[in-house]
């Protein structure tokens, strides 16, 4: 950030403190001088023939680390930080020992410390520091504004917008305190300039406090609040790229995604400095952005373009700052400090990961999503996506997911011989669960169910437990992936650090927004529903079962995901042959709501863009997804006729059959029902029948004959009929049985 000039030269200012002699004094004065020019070898000098006459001031040797840093430009980031660590240990203070931050001087020290901690992404540490700073402070010092800045910093990209709000409100006291306290210190020989000085600091700063503000309404979902403060920001910076993406991100939030487009295409990006002084690259956060609104808007393959263009970005602005693409190097050496804030590989690879995800794209999103894992190991969502790029890759095509097609290849496998002695040979349904890896440790990070297994167990370790969430307050807020100056704002690679700071909020999911206790609960549910399916599939019927009860039995489950539950549940307890509580579980009367609503598609896209549309989500459903209550119901009863099967209650099992085929349009009915009619026939020693059912490729019994050709004019009437037949007749008494 700029930020670190103006803190470094204040620990400049600190060596002519009072108690010196007047040669210290102008020593120390030419030193600073000698800084503010950019002449750091001269400024070295004035340094060490300070340090003789005074050789225990340890801030002599602070401000000469300093200046070694600014020499080399900026990129011994390490050495500095160790160079202030052996100066604390050497004043015997540490940031738990408060008395010694009594001392200001020793507060600079600290400062340092922080801004350090703040540039390789450990905001935790940064916070604790700063705050413990905050209690000391000197209420019209300029060091007093450059602290609170960097907490509102921290707060932002740690998602704490009221804290952060709290303290842009004191700065503004500060400011008006300061400009009185200035007028009437008068007296003193440089009372006029110092006023001059921190008028122009103020007002500086008052662009930068409304840009802070818009950034924590945005957060905070506060649209009036945030919409009068970007009036500010507009009057105050005009059409600034910070100005400008922050208005974009406001009119994303809102749904108004042309015209945030159309605000983003108009930001000057040429105009910003570059990485170097700023710390950001703003072609990045451009494409970034972009990529952002397209994903809202459901166009995914434009999305990820953009999101391509904007690792591009990066890895250029990287490449020019000699990061190289090693954002995360041990020593942070040879790397500008500002760049070490200014690469965002891991954000954008998580971004492309989500997009891929969309498109139906699992193994490229796999491998995004596994080198972002490296770094956000700590965010339960980030696993629960790992998890689904498995079960999709595992899924087979959409030609297979997309049951409505009227093909036979789920049904018929070949034909043997000819003429009288031609047989079909039906397709076995068994053979898809054979396809996982054999032979090698389940941990290899590769697109199988076993490290999906393994992705889910992980994600659900994270969550906390109902108890813990009981007692968090609910003001995590989520925030869109652009914010304004800082773009993403959710640099939180230091995770673990990061989570004990704001574990009492909410639950961090960086790079995402955090979680709140309802998201939470969502995400719980999620997570135990792709449980059951990856147990199901690997055949570990019990742990299936133990996830579907704990999915039923969650207070604030979707109406889709109970549905989930209850196939689930069943296909277990089947598998276990405890077919009478399977049939508990498929009785229709189970699904009253097949709604995807908030609570699923919320952690689709939210996971990382801030309130997504439903829009997106919603196209992809009916690929594999009952549409409607009635179809859901359809389903159950193809599952319930199949357990009837199994207790050889064929009558049974032929009534469901009948009624669901009659519920659903003729080309929606699945293959497995179908095979499901084809054995029923040849149970009733019907082989004509169930040859005939085999070529034409739906069922053909009598009673249904009459019922499908209205049902495929008219679909609603008959759905109507049968629902009011359907369940106070033979399901109630199933039940009962």
């Amino acid at each position: 950030m700029a930020e670190n000039t103006e803190q470094n030269e204040a620990k400049h200012d600190s060596s002519s403190s009072p108690g010196m002699t007047d040669q210290e004094k102008e020593v120390a004065a030419s030193a600073y001088e000698e800084f503010t020019a950019g002449k750091y070898d001269e400024s070295l000098k004035h340094l060490e023939a300070l340090q003789e006459l005074n050789k225990e001031d340890y801030k002599i040797a602070m401000n000469k680390a300093v200046v070694e840093f600014y020499k080399s430009g900026q990129t011994t980031t390490g050495t500095l930080k160790q160079a202030l660590m052996a100066m604390k240990n050497q004043v015997h203070t540490s940031a738990e020992d408060v008395d010694g931050l009594d001392d200001v001087e020793n507060s600079l020290l600290y400062y340092n410390q922080a801004i350090i901690h703040y540039h390789m992404r450990q905001f935790s540490e940064a916070i604790s520091i700063g705050e413990k700073l905050y209690q000391f402070l000197e209420p019209f010092e300029k060091f007093a504004q450059a602290v609170c800045f960097l907490l509102v910093d921290l707060y932002l990209l740690t998602f704490q917008p009221e804290k952060a709000l709290h303290l842009l409100a004191v700065l503004d006291k500060l400011s008006v305190q300061g400009n009185n306290k200035n007028g009437k210190g008068e007296n003193n020989k440089d009372g006029v300039n110092q006023k001059a000085e921190f008028t122009a600091m103020i007002e500086a700063a008052k662009s930068k406090m409304h840009q802070y503000k818009v950034r924590a309404y945005i957060q905070m979902k506060s649209s009036k609040a945030c919409k009068r403060e970007i009036k500010s920001v507009m009057n105050t910076a005009g059409n600034s790229a910070p100005s400008l993406f922050l208005k974009s991100n406001f009119e994303y939030l809102r749904g108004n995604y042309r015209k945030a487009v159309k605000l983003l295409n108009s930001s000057n990006i040429a105009e910003h400095p570059g990485p170097i002084k700023t710390g950001e690259c703003v072609r990045c956060m451009f494409w970034n952005n972009l990529g952002c609104i397209h994903f809202a808007m459901g166009k995914h393959n434009l999305g990820i373009f953009y999101f391509k263009k904007a690792l591009q970005e990066n890895d250029h602005t990287c490449a020019q700052l000699g990061d190289g693409s090693n954002g995360q190097s041990k020593k942070f050496t040879g790397i500008p400090m500002c760049a070490l804030l200014a690469n965002k590989r891991y954000e954008l690879l998580y971004n492309c990961g989500i997009q891929l995800l969309h498109i139906g794209r699992p193994l490229a999103a796999f491998e995004c999503l596994m080198e972002a894992v490296q770094v956000y190991h700590s965010n339960p969502r980030l696993w629960l996506r790992l998890a689904e790029c498995c079960i999709s890759a595992n899924k087979g095509g959409s030609e297979q997911e997309s049951k409505g097609l009227p093909c036979k290849k789920g049904i018929v496998q070949s034909v043997v011989g000819q003429g009288y002695h031609r047989k079909i040979v039906l397709a076995s349904q068994s053979t898809q669960n054979t396809i996982y890896s054999e032979g090698q440790s389940a941990a290899i990070p590769v697109a199988s169910m076993e490290f999906a297994a393994i992705c889910l167990r992980n994600a659900l370790l994270l969550l906390p437990e109902h108890q813990q969430l009981d007692t968090k307050t609910e003001n995590g807020s989520k925030s869109s992936s652009q914010s304004g100056s800082t773009e993403s704002g959710s640099e939180n690679s230091d995770a673990c650090s990061g989570k004990g700071q704001e574990a009492d909020k909410f639950l961090s999911a960086a790079p995402s927004s955090p979680l709140r206790k309802q998201e939470v609960e969502n995400l719980r549910c999620s997570i135990l529903a792709c449980s059951a399916y990856v147990a199901l599939a690997l055949g570990d019927n019990l742990m299936a079962l133990n996830h579907a009860e704990k999915l039923l039995h969650q207070t604030k489950v979707s109406g889709s995901l109970k549905f989930l539950g209850h196939l689930y549940a069943a296909e277990a307890l089947i598998s276990l042959d405890r077919i009478s509580d399977a049939i508990a579980h498929l009785n229709p009367e189970n699904v009253s709501d097949v709604s995807m609503g908030v609570l699923t598609s919320e952690q689709d896209q939210g996971s990382d863009k801030g309130d997504e549309p439903v829009e997106s989500s919603g196209k992809q459903t009916p690929m594999c997804y009952p549409s409607s209550v009635t179809s859901a119901r359809a389903m159950m009863l193809f599952n319930l006729g199949s357990a009837y099967c199994l207790r050889s209650e064929y009558d049974k099992a032929r009534k469901c059959l009948h009624q669901a085929a009659s519920m659903m349009n003729t080309k929606e009915i699945p293959p497995e029902a179908i095979l499901l009619g084809v054995y029923l026939e040849l149970q009733n020693g019907n082989t004509q029948l169930a040859l005939q059912i085999i070529k034409r490729n739906q069922l053909l019994p009598t009673a249904v004959q009459r019922v499908s050709p209205d049902s495929r004019k008219k679909p609603v009437q008959p759905f109507q009929s049968v629902q009011a037949i359907q369940l106070p007749s033979s399901f109630t008494q199933v039940q009962r049985k």
